[in-house]
């Protein structure tokens, strides 16, 4: 939901940066979101991601500040309002819990890496960014773990060895999967789609399948 969200905020753009198109492009943003989670079943972690782009418009219209932890403990306090009983929900622990982990302790784990660049070189510098990119996902992921994997434990009774691999590997994927197939579903609904676009997005979600079966075969 946060990349199809990204996605209609670029694509809002077309009507300005006004105060009044400010207005307009939230209260979009926030019917086309809040239309998908319902789309796909409003649960409890597509919920909380779709709370979390309605408190960041309203905070945005209203001048107010949007850290992620005010973000966080008002989105739980609003779900929980609604619907006190997803408290029972393992999606719904799991999904704050690793929203917690991110705005706690994902700061703290990705300041590890030095923010200086010493590097003197081209080659150096593009090197070091890689790196840093490699660092910052592996940190986002680890701080998820720290929270959500007592709770998969718990639950489940396992704890996922691979879960940097995974991630390092479905993240970058994902990321460009989801705006593939988005793109290809718009251009076939109007009759225009491709048929390098509709491969693509079949090549991409391939890749992405066929590396999680291997991850979880290891």
């Amino acid at each position: 939901l946060g990349i199809i969200y990204m996605i209609f905020s670029k694509l809002s753009g077309i009507l300005g940066n006004g105060r009044n198109a400010r207005r307009y492009r939230s209260l979009i943003l926030i019917l086309l979101c809040g239309t998908y989670t319902m789309a796909t079943g409003a649960g409890a972690s597509i919920v909380r991601a779709f709370l979390f782009i309605f408190l960041t418009e309203t905070a945005r219209l209203c001048g107010r500040d949007r850290s992620l932890s005010q973000l966080l403990f008002a989105s739980l306090l609003l779900h929980l309002t609604i619907s006190p009983l997803s408290v029972l929900s393992v999606s719904f622990q799991l999904s704050y819990s690793a929203m917690a982990g991110i705005a706690f302790i994902f700061p703290w784990v990705k300041g590890l890496w030095p923010e200086k660049d010493t590097a003197e070189t081209t080659t150096g510098r593009h090197l070091s960014r890689a790196m840093r990119w490699i660092w910052t996902s592996a940190a986002l992921s680890i701080s998820c773990q720290l929270t959500t994997g007592p709770l998969a434990y718990i639950y489940f009774g396992t704890f996922p060895k691979y879960f940097l691999l995974t991630n390092l590997i479905a993240l970058p994927l994902t990321g460009i999967l989801i705006p593939c197939a988005a793109l290809t579903l718009c251009l076939s609904a109007i009759g225009i789609c491709p048929r390098i676009v509709v491969t693509l997005t079949e090549r991409f979600s391939d890749t992405l399948t066929w590396a999680l079966e291997v991850i979880a075969t290891m």
